[in-house]
């Protein structure tokens, strides 16, 4: 065994191993060429894995337990939208040195959120080179409970939690070189899952996704999955107080619309449903806010304040697009 062998298996056995919160249904873990898992009978597995990178998705220079909470976070929230229960994870961590102080602060954020919602780390990788962090996480559901993007019907009214444009305000803010709230900067940095809220909606909502592109496109998603269009009442929506005050001074509704990285759940549900919605908001603990209705006709309308039609010129963050 080389001397980097050796570091790496340290590495993982100091950093990583036993990583997360203790769960039956993990027979062989951090430590071998594979994991053993116990997928319980009746229950699907859900998978989503997603891929953070430096100077991309989060600053250089940002905290690094922020990275490690943010990292299992974005998955968290994909499994919250199809009303699945996190169960376990793995990690690839590519890293341009070796730096203890890092890690033990990445592991930290990574390791609280995981126990906060009963995931296991069972395995993953350690490799050299630029700084990004890939992490896939596996969810249970009962078979056919899943809710997917496609079931969106006319007449369904559109919700979505929590409030819109907060990481975009601070991405913009950090980027402009001033000050940044505190309380603000987590909503990018450290995104809250909003798991509960997505297992309660099982047989209720009717289609579902996480807000990580911005609520234009990621509704966009629903409705060519469903095959409908949707009309959304921008005074509806979800506004924190400093992402008011932007819109209100510069008039441009991109940040709620298209920033992306808020991590909220828009759903669509009957409207018989409603008062059942709102009665689970105040049990969650988790703000809910109609913003619009589904329609037979294709396409997303949106209408401004007094019912002006409005128009955006971006639906949201592409990777591969020429958008910086």
């Amino acid at each position: 065994m080389d001397e980097g062998s050796r570091s790496e298996f340290d590495l993982i056995g100091r950093f990583f191993a036993d990583l997360g919160a203790f769960r039956a249904d993990v027979l062989l873990g951090v430590g071998d060429d594979c994991a053993l898992l116990e997928v319980p009978a009746g229950l699907s597995l859900a998978v989503s894995i997603d891929t953070l990178v430096a100077g991309i998705h989060f600053f250089h220079d940002c905290d690094a337990e922020a990275v490690g909470h943010k990292s299992l976070a974005v998955g968290l929230s994909d499994l919250a939208a199809m009303g699945a229960a996190p169960a376990w994870a793995t990690l690839a961590l590519t890293l341009p040195e070796r730096d203890d102080d890092w890690l033990a602060a990445f592991a930290r954020g990574f390791g609280d959120l995981a126990r906060t919602y009963g995931v296991r780390l069972v395995g993953g990788d350690t490799t050299r080179g630029p700084l990004s962090v890939t992490v896939q996480v596996h969810g249970l559901v009962r078979h056919a409970a899943a809710v997917r993007r496609d079931g969106a019907r006319p007449g369904d009214i559109v919700w979505v939690s929590g409030t819109l444009g907060d990481a975009g305000l601070v991405l913009r803010l950090l980027r402009e070189g001033g000050p940044v709230d505190p309380a603000l900067r987590a909503r990018l940095e450290r995104p809250v899952p909003r798991v509960a809220l997505g297992t309660a909606l099982r047989g209720i909502a009717t289609a579902m996704i996480d807000l990580s592109d911005g609520l234009a496109g990621d509704l966009g998603h629903i409705l060519a999955a469903s095959g409908v269009g949707a009309e959304i009442d921008l005074a509806a929506l979800p506004l924190s107080h400093a992402v008011a005050s932007r819109i209100a001074s510069e008039g441009d509704w991109s940040l709620p619309l298209s920033s992306g990285d808020d991590y909220e759940l828009c759903f669509c549900a009957p409207s018989e449903h409603a008062a059942l919605i709102v009665s689970m908001a105040a049990g969650l603990g988790c703000a809910l806010t109609a913003v619009g209705r589904i329609r037979a006709e294709p396409g997303l309308i949106l209408k401004g304040p007094g019912g002006v039609p409005m128009r955006l010129s971006s639906t949201g963050y592409d990777h591969f697009s020429n958008n910086t």
